[in-house]
C-alpha cells in the first residue's frame, strides 16, 4: 500500500470541493510516463510520485490500473542540483487528472526556464522545499496569467493577443493537444471574466 506524502504546509482542497475534470484524455499511465519524461528533460537527480493508491511491486512508479483511491491527490518530489522540490495537486476528483496536472505544470515551467529571459530566480523556485520542510513552500497551481505569459493585470487586448500566440502551438490542428488548448482557453476566459 502506498501512502500519500503531502508536503508540510501545502494547502489542501476539501474533498467536497474537488472538481470533475473531463478535459484530459490521457490515461494515468501515460500521464506518469509524460511526467517522467519532463523530469528527465530537467535532468533531475531522482524523483518519486506519491499517491494513496496501491502501487505495483514490480514497477513502483505505477499505481495499479484500477487505482481509485479515496484520496485522489498526487505529489511529485525530486532533487535537482542538491535542492529538494515538490509540487502537489488535489484539485480534481480523479487521480489521473491530478497527476496530469503535475505533468503539465512541470512542462510549462521547464519551457519557461528555456526562454532567454532573466529573472531573479529559477522558474522552479516556488517548488523548492525549504530546508527542514518547515512549511513555507507553495502549492503548485499555475495562475491564468502565467499560462498565457502576461502580467497579472494585463488588459483585455494583451490577453487576447497572448491567447492567439499560444494557440499557434497548443491547438490540436497545430500539433498540440485538446487538453493543452482547453488549458489556454480556460486561462483566457478566467482573465477576461467570460
Amino acid at each position: 500500500m502506498s501512502e500519500l506524502d503531502w508536503p508540510t504546509g501545502f494547502a489542501r482542497t476539501e474533498s467536497q470541493n474537488r472538481e470533475r475534470n473531463n478535459r484530459f484524455e490521457a490515461s494515468l499511465r501515460d500521464s506518469i510516463d509524460d511526467l517522467e519524461s519532463e523530469l528527465e528533460r530537467l535532468d533531475v537527480d531522482d524523483w518519486r510520485l506519491s499517491t494513496d493508491a496501491r502501487h505495483q511491486k514490480r514497477n513502483p512508479k505505477y499505481p495499479y490500473a484500477d487505482a481509485s483511491p479515496d484520496d485522489p491527490s498526487a505529489v511529485v518530489r525530486w532533487t535537482m542540483d542538491g535542492d529538494q522540490f515538490a509540487v502537489a495537486c488535489d484539485a480534481y476528483s480523479r487521480l489521473r487528472d491530478n497527476v496530469r496536472t503535475l505533468y503539465l505544470y512541470i512542462r510549462e515551467k521547464r519551457k519557461m526556464e528555456q526562454r532567454p529571459v532573466v529573472t531573479g530566480e529559477s522558474e522552479f523556485a516556488n517548488a523548492r522545499l525549504p530546508s527542514g520542510d518547515d512549511g513555507h513552500a507553495v502549492v503548485a497551481q499555475e495562475p491564468p496569467h502565467e499560462i498565457l505569459g502576461v502580467e497579472r493585470g494585463a488588459d483585455a487586448d494583451e490577453v487576447r493577443e497572448a491567447f492567439r500566440r499560444e494557440v499557434q502551438t497548443v491547438h490540436p490542428d497545430h500539433g498540440g493537444s485538446e487538453a493543452e488548448f482547453r488549458r489556454v482557453k480556460d486561462a483566457r476566459e478566467a482573465m477576461l471574466g467570460e
